[in-house]
């Protein structure tokens, strides 16, 4: 009875170790996904942000500028 008893809190102790490492591996896994979409949305920001980038906003904002100097 007491090998049972061995045996079995042997067995969860695995079975905790394997869902906890897996746990630990998705966690940093999510980092890195989230990290990397901070960095996309730097570089190429949504909405207003990205049109006031493009190169034809920038040409019609420099005629305007020539036309009212």
């Amino acid at each position: 009875m007491d090998g049972d008893d061995k045996l079995g809190r042997a067995r969860s102790f695995l079975i905790g170790g394997v869902v906890g490492a897996s746990a630990a591996l998705a966690t940093a896994r999510r980092r890195r996904v989230a990290a990397r979409r901070r960095r996309e949305r730097f570089l190429h920001p949504a909405g207003l942000a990205a049109f006031e980038e493009a190169p034809c906003f920038r040409e019609l904002v420099e005629q305007e500028e020539r036309t009212e100097a």
